[in-house]
């Protein structure tokens, strides 16, 4: 693991140890409030997306930050997202959190140029690091890992609906349902990146892509040898602010089933 690596999990590991587990199941009502539909932020999102904003901002401090709370706060912090910037999800699954569910963690990425150059999903229950950078592989907890399908037949296939219009929930039923194995999602890009690397997944699809979610889990699943792309097969970047739809694959041949499938009809 690179200076950088083990730096970046000692910041994750001690904001989790901090905000996270301590107030995990013992959120007070006053602690959770609602952004939107089905889009919760607690007081733990806050304290940690401060504290790991001061601390990049103190490793690299011509780097920009953008958060998913500053965000949530002004807009215009998007606007970054076209320069070097890190980016922060300081709690990747909050919804399971307000529950009192697993799985939950914190997800940091470093883009430049609107393309994902490093990124780090940290399990805090299970001390696990994804980390990768590109061209460099993708690793756990410092070894090297390498995407592997499930191996069933059907392959399965981690889909939510809960974005998808009505028309594109038809689309999945008649198109892919069928087709696939259909399985719950994790709702949380931290524990859903991993599965489709670790023979759990096969396929996963998102219509929301918003770069706190997937700019550090695309690049890590790419590095690993599967593949995240866009439906039409173009590559992820965190700059392109309102498009939608991903697809995330243990594999490419995985992939390009799925993609040929939809047809691009889901875009």
């Amino acid at each position: 693991m690179s200076p950088l690596d083990a730096e970046i999990r000692d910041l994750m590991r001690f904001a989790a140890e901090r905000s996270m587990m301590p107030r995990f199941r013992a959120l007070a009502d006053d602690e959770i409030e609602m952004k939107g539909k089905d889009d919760p932020v607690t007081i733990v999102d806050r304290e940690v997306e401060q504290f790991l904003t001061e601390a990049l901002t103190k490793l690299a401090p011509d780097v920009a930050v953008v958060g998913e709370e500053a965000v949530a706060a002004d807009a215009t912090v998007l606007e970054k997202l076209s320069e070097a910037c890190w980016i922060i999800d300081p709690l990747d699954g909050t919804a399971n959190f307000t529950e009192g569910k697993e799985p939950f963690g914190i997800i940091i990425a470093l883009a430049d140029a609107g393309v994902a150059v490093a990124g780090w999903l940290y399990d805090p229950h299970k001390d696990r690091l994804c980390h990768a950078r590109k061209g460099e592989g993708a690793f756990i907890n410092g070894e090297r890992v390498r995407a592997r399908t499930t191996g069933h037949t059907p392959p399965v296939a981690g889909i939510s609906t809960l974005f998808l219009d009505e028309e594109e929930r038809v689309q999945i039923n008649e198109r892919i349902a069928p087709h696939y194995t259909m399985v719950d999602i994790p709702r949380c890009a931290a524990e859903q990146y991993p599965r489709l690397a670790l023979g759990e997944n096969d396929i996963s699809v998102f219509k929301r892509t918003l770069a706190w979610d997937h700019a550090a889990g695309a690049l890590w699943l790419n590095e690993a040898g599967g593949k995240a792309a866009r439906y039409d097969g173009s590559e992820y970047r965190v700059d392109e602010r309102d498009r939608t739809g991903l697809i995330g694959a243990s594999s490419p041949d995985q992939w390009e089933a799925f993609a040929a499938r939809i047809q691009g009809n889901l875009s």
